[in-house]
């Protein structure tokens, strides 16, 4: 019996070699300089990044360290000076208007430290409000029951079953932060950015909002990205990444 026989005869299920996660959003020397007068301000420098699918990625740095505007960029809402931008390896970088606001509708979420609910509209009308946008108004009349449903399920997901006609002045923080988690998923979307999402939450209620954003990366496979100024948060990510002066302080590998 020859080695190679001897080889498959103990091995005869050998193991799968374990595949590298795919990159579902990435940035190549991404650059944002603003112009005050004379002045050029460089809050971020040539950045390469990669963000996983099916990950809870962290960026913590000081105020000014450039974490929220690279999300700001990754997240079509605001446009580099320089560097490329992929999303599932298309170059998103200098879509139009309306093409960005389809991405920005359609495949991400956000969430925010001041939540940016409508005052004036209530829980479910709000979670609401990112479908009705991204539909016309045929389309909305033919899906507008299951996006109502749809709606329903992550508030009582999140905890607000009973909040649906509350307004976000009748709301906690956490409550409107809930919401806001909630507006961010209606979509269905593949990434979710949150800028600072416990920036205006105490430690016990930043936890469980932590802990909602675990339970949707798991049960639902959403890949999200954290900016933040609270350690105790960041490393709790499966990726923690640290920003300063407009780059990455880890090495090339842990920063993607």
């Amino acid at each position: 019996m020859n080695d190679q026989a001897v080889t498959e005869e103990a091995s005869p299920n050998p193991k799968p070699q374990a595949q590298s996660p795919e990159s579902i959003l990435e940035c190549k020397g991404l650059s944002r300089d603003f112009k005050s007068g004379e002045t050029t301000l460089h809050v971020l420098r040539s950045v390469d990044f990669q963000l996983f699918e099916g990950e809870i990625a962290s960026i913590v740095g000081s105020s000014g360290a450039g974490k929220s505007t690279l999300m700001h960029l990754l997240g079509l809402l605001d446009t580099p000076t320089a560097g490329e931008i992929f999303y599932r390896g298309r170059n998103i970088t200098k879509l139009g208007d309306e093409a960005a606001a389809k991405v920005r509708n359609r495949e991400f979420g956000f969430v925010f430290q001041s939540f940016h609910l409508l005052p004036d509209f209530t829980a479910l009308e709000n979670v609401m409000m990112p479908a009705r946008i991204g539909s016309g108004s045929l389309q909305w009349m033919r899906e507008a029951d299951s996006r109502r449903n749809r709606a329903i399920e992550l508030l009582e997901r999140v905890g607000l079953g009973e909040r649906l006609t509350h307004v976000p002045s009748r709301l906690s923080g956490g409550e409107r932060q809930r919401v806001a988690l909630a507006r961010a998923l209606v979509n269905e979307p593949a990434v979710v950015f949150c800028d600072e999402p416990t920036g205006n939450l105490d430690s016990k209620t930043a936890d469980e909002i932590f802990v909602l954003i675990d339970q949707f990366n798991k049960e639902l496979g959403k890949t999200f990205l954290i900016v933040t100024h609270d350690e105790n948060i960041a490393q709790r990510a499966q990726r923690h990444l640290t920003m300063v002066d407009g780059v990455f302080v880890d090495t090339p590998k842990n920063a993607g």
